[in-house]
């Protein structure tokens, strides 16, 4: 009961950890929440099981406040996802987990990082931007839009060594 209690009051730190297949329930929930489309717990479980897959979780307690999911083929890395839950959104965590991310796939060979993303993700564009990511082209009305128009997913690339 104490422990309770005393967690009501204390704002958690993220706990930032590789994610394993264990977790492919609540990433998977996190990504739906996230998402227009989002990813079932099979699709999430066989990323995680990939062995080019790298994906780095942060807790809150017991309960997934964020992740970010790459693939890393040779020296070059694609990230393919990074969500952080609402509640923890504005508060860093998503620039935390991108670093850890960065360095964890420059230690493992990656000298490229790419990813796609909605240009009307002010927030995202502005996260990449921070990073060092640089638009490289574009996908034409790649993701659909709200109202019937389409949205472009812009390229970014960041080269770390």
């Amino acid at each position: 009961m104490i422990g309770f209690i005393s967690s009501l009051f204390t704002r958690g730190e993220p706990a930032m950890s590789e994610a394993a297949a264990r977790d492919a329930p609540a990433i998977a929930a996190l990504h739906g929440a996230s998402f227009r489309r989002g990813w079932s717990e099979q699709e999430v479980e066989g990323l995680l099981l990939d062995r080019h897959v790298i994906t780095h979780r942060a807790l809150i307690g017991t309960k997934l406040a964020g992740f970010i999911m790459s693939r890393l083929v040779e020296d070059e890395a694609e990230i393919l996802s990074v969500a952080v839950a609402r509640r923890q959104r504005g508060l860093g965590l998503a620039r935390q987990l991108l670093n850890l991310h960065l360095r964890r796939l420059a230690g493992l060979g990656a000298s490229t990082v790419f990813l796609e993303v909605d240009e009307r993700n002010n927030p995202a564009l502005r996260l990449y931007q921070r990073a060092g990511f640089n638009e490289v082209s574009r996908r034409p009305n790649y993701y659909p839009g709200h109202g019937g128009k389409a949205a472009d997913a812009l390229v970014l690339r960041r080269d770390l060594s």
